[in-house]
């Protein structure tokens, strides 16, 4: 199991999340992003945006999601 932040997903917090895999963690993060978008919690909107810009791009998105990926790849298991 490794375990990243929201922060370091792109998020507005350091709520952790906890996986076997990146995908895991990133769908975790993702139904984390929905509650605080239903709260409309401002810091998290704040980092939706960003997010959504980058998302304009898909080679943009696919190289975030590869450096994500990395990341998860060097963490230590939990």
């Amino acid at each position: 199991m490794k375990t990243m932040t929201c922060l370091e997903l792109g998020g507005a917090c350091n709520l952790k999340f906890t996986g076997e895999t990146f995908e895991e963690i990133a769908e975790l993060s993702k139904k984390h992003g929905m509650e605080m978008f239903q709260k409309k919690d401002e810091v998290h909107l704040t980092a939706m945006n960003k997010m959504r810009a980058l998302m304009e791009s898909p080679q943009a998105m696919q190289d975030w999601f590869e450096k994500k990926r990395e990341i998860f790849k060097n963490l230590k298991e939990d």
